[in-house]
């Protein structure tokens, strides 16, 4: 049904689900995610991996707005379709613009500034698309009007951050991300609306699967001009066997217990899981499998160039941390996911994170093959645990009403 307002708009009901306009706005995500992959596997050192994580956190930050703008209205019909597919060019600007987020290459444009740019007019279409369609919900629009100082803030800091460099670059960076996730969290979650919990928990599910692509695609990118062998097909299939494993761990039970919660809430309480079950904690979810996304890259390049590595070389240092520590963060995410949203507390899920950090050291000296095969193990181990120990419950969230937690 048209809302009767200057704009036309038509409202999300409970029973939708994600419209192909959504499927493809995503795709220029996927894009993002591998130009923050590669951006961080030229420089793979602690400080690519900062800058690699609040990239990260910048690019999450513009799907999240218009996730929640489109659990508002339809994002395929009117107004929104022509905004969705304005702000789908600017992302796409902004990943093409990715490698030169923090340093200019010779020649062009300014990076930085197309960067922060880009940023600014992605945030600005989706608040003005927001206030538009909020003008028969007095809530809702005051409650954009308490956001806009956040977007403003985040924005920029991001421009001034786009002309400077070092330390002083960095911490303009920190501050224009704690502008908008802190900001966004202070205001709190009452005036937010969130019309469909179906379609926004399967929004989420699909980012995570846009991750876990990527995780994948890392694996062939990392060995596309090596000649196959047995350690390259070895590599592969363990790598596959970890993205697989993490695939698992979120959709077996924990996406589908996840919606069932956000479906039982109701009005703000439904808003508050939302916004601190998905918005933020699939943050590191998606941190994390980015993060394995650039080991698994390192490995595979390990183990089929033979020129440059021999199979006993481990992995180690920024990498190694980054295919350990990421798998952690992924996993310590479900830990909060799973008891923000239906009070289960996954033990074994932190008790691996927790062994995943603690191995690092040890595993540092091994191949980097066997690396990749104990970070295999473990996790192909945690679900068969995970699956035998709770297996009433799988059942019941799987195949019964989805009550049982």
């Amino acid at each position: 049904m048209s809302q009767p307002a200057r704009v036309r708009v038509e409202r999300l009901r409970e029973a939708s689900s994600a419209t192909t306009l959504e499927l493809f706005f995503d795709l220029v995500f996927v894009f993002a995610l591998t130009q923050i992959t590669a951006l961080m596997a030229e420089d793979p050192t602690g400080r690519g991996l900062l800058r690699g994580t609040l990239l990260m956190m910048v690019v999450w930050w513009c799907w999240v707005g218009y996730s929640w703008v489109s659990n508002v209205v339809k994002a395929d019909e009117g107004l929104a379709r022509v905004v969705m597919l304005v702000a789908m060019a600017t992302m796409f600007l902004v990943a093409l613009a990715i490698p030169e987020s923090f340093e200019d290459m010779p020649g062009g444009l300014h990076g930085p500034t197309v960067f922060a740019f880009g940023y600014l007019v992605l945030r600005a279409a989706h608040l003005a698309l927001f206030w538009l369609i909020s003008g028969g919900d007095a809530g809702l629009r005051h409650q954009i009007g308490r956001f806009a100082p956040t977007m403003i803030g985040g924005t920029a800091l991001l421009l001034l951050a786009a002309n400077t460099s070092g330390t002083a670059q960095l911490l303009l960076w920190l501050a224009a991300v704690v502008a908008d996730y802190g900001g966004t969290l202070a205001i709190g979650a009452r005036g937010w609306r969130l019309n469909s919990a179906r379609h926004f928990a399967e929004r989420h599910g699909l980012m995570v699967i846009i991750a876990l692509g990527e995780s994948i695609v890392a694996i062939g990118v990392g060995v596309t001009h090596l000649a196959i062998s047995w350690p390259i097909v070895i590599g592969a299939i363990l790598g596959l066997a970890v993205s697989a494993s993490l695939w698992w761990a979120y959709f077996d039970t924990a996406a589908l217990l996840g919606e069932h919660a956000l479906s039982s809430a109701e009005g703000q309480q439904r808003v508050s899981m939302a916004r601190s079950a998905f918005t933020y904690l699939h943050l590191p979810m998606m941190l994390g499998v980015v993060m394995l996304a650039l080991g698994l890259k390192k490995v595979l390049t390990y183990v089929g160039d033979g020129e440059h590595h021999a199979l006993s070389d481990a992995l180690y240092g920024a990498p190694l941390w980054a295919m350990y520590g990421g798998t952690a963060v992924y996993l310590l995410a479900h830990v909060g996911f799973a008891w923000r949203c239906y009070r289960a507390f996954k033990a074994y899920r932190l008790v691996v994170a927790v062994a995943l950090v603690a191995l690092v050291p040890l595993v540092a000296n091994l191949p980097a093959l066997a690396s990749l095969g104990v970070l295999a193990v473990l996790l192909v181990a945690l679900n068969a645990v995970e699956s035998v120990m709770f297996r009433t419950a799988r059942d019941e969230a799987r195949h019964g009403d989805g009550e049982h937690h």
